[in-house]
């Protein structure tokens, strides 16, 4: 493949392997990753990734800028607390999916395990299937839209952002409520959808915060 580094991982550590990512610039892809853990985490250039199979735990945590394409499945937490760049998982994904992320997209062409989207602050989460239990739990803002069905308790003490499920409701979480799309939203769904090859054109329900709840705090007198 001209213009791209091609590395065989299989015999490496996950320390070589990131030292490796973060040398590098332009395309890099790397083969035999045997769901390694940890994959560019903390990665901050802005080098396209291809890894050649499945990621282990935690695949770009705190990343801020990598374009990284897996051409397989993902195991807990891929983003977790990225502030920037995509991840797009050709396969499914585990637990908590972009948990806490700042920026960036994360994008799931299979199903996702429970928390998908938890404590989020912004960017965007994109699962083509189905997503586990209490999806978008304590979000604070951002965007989830899943193109399948949601577990129970979805949008579990939703604070901020927006939850789209274009399947079936198990039930809403403490602090959700269905509200109907706008008709840009629609468009901005349907846009992002077509671009990453996911079934668009389904109705969606949208899931916000009931309320923005303030916790006081007694402190007594004197």
């Amino acid at each position: 493949m001209k213009g791209v580094k091609i590395v065989d991982v299989a015999s490496m550590s996950t320390r070589e392997i990131n030292k490796i990512l973060r040398s590098s610039r332009g395309k890099i892809k790397l083969t035999n990753p045997n769901s390694t853990h940890f994959l560019a985490a903390g990665l901050s250039n802005s080098s396209t990734i291809e890894i050649e199979g499945s990621a282990g735990y935690y695949l770009g945590t705190c990343m801020d800028g990598p374009n990284i394409r897996v051409k397989g499945n993902a195991g807990w937490y891929a983003g977790d607390n990225m502030t920037a760049g995509k991840i797009k998982i050709e396969g499914s994904s585990g637990d908590g999916t972009g948990q806490g992320i700042y920026d960036g997209i994360v994008v799931v062409k299979g199903n996702s395990g429970s928390r998908t989207g938890q404590l989020m602050k912004g960017g965007t989460i994109v699962v083509g299937g189905n997503s586990g239990y209490m999806t978008g739990l304590y979000s604070f803002g951002g965007r989830i839209i899943v193109c399948g069905d949601v577990g129970h308790s979805v949008g579990e003490s939703i604070i901020g952002g927006t939850i789209y499920v274009g399947g079936k409701i198990a039930s809403l979480g403490k602090n959700a409520s269905r509200q109907k799309l706008t008709p840009d939203e629609y468009r901005s769904i349907n846009k992002l959808l077509t671009k990453f090859g996911l079934n668009a054109r389904r109705k969606f329900t949208k899931i916000i915060s009931l309320k923005k709840r303030v916790y006081h705090i007694d402190i007594g007198e004197g």
